[in-house]
């Protein structure tokens, strides 16, 4: 089984490992750790290092636990949600878990959501995490 991880390391971000490691273990699966950045003008030098050693980080955690993972930091001129609907396709992806927090409908409108376009687009089962 392959379990997609769209991970940025936030505070939600260890619920996301716990999770992703259960369903590793239960289904004998092997974790894609995925980042993903717009690119261009949009991503400073600093954001690149932080995403990275936060990938660095969670990938000590996994090991701990003794998943098998890749790390995959994505930078793409395309949105978080378009990156992961299109990995996960492009991977086979078995399963997706993303992380949520609650929004206004402004800032929905305004800011789009990248789990709502992620829930409706994807080609395999999301797990969403609050």
């Amino acid at each position: 089984m392959e379990i997609l991880v769209g991970y940025r390391g936030t505070n939600i971000g260890k619920d996301l490992l716990n999770i992703a490691v259960l369903h590793a273990k239960a289904f004998e699966g092997r974790i894609q750790l995925v980042t993903s950045l717009i690119g261009g003008e949009n991503t400073t030098d600093k954001m690149t290092l932080e995403a990275e050693q936060n990938l660095v980080e969670a990938g000590k955690f996994l090991d701990k636990q003794g998943i098998q993972y890749n790390t995959h930091l994505l930078v793409r001129n395309k949105t978080a949600g378009e990156d992961i609907v299109a990995f996960a396709a492009d991977n086979d992806c078995d399963e997706i878990i993303i992380g949520v927090k609650s929004r206004s409908r402004v800032s929905k409108i305004l800011f789009g959501s990248t789990a709502q376009y992620i829930i409706l687009n994807a080609n395999c089962p999301v797990v969403s995490v609050k």
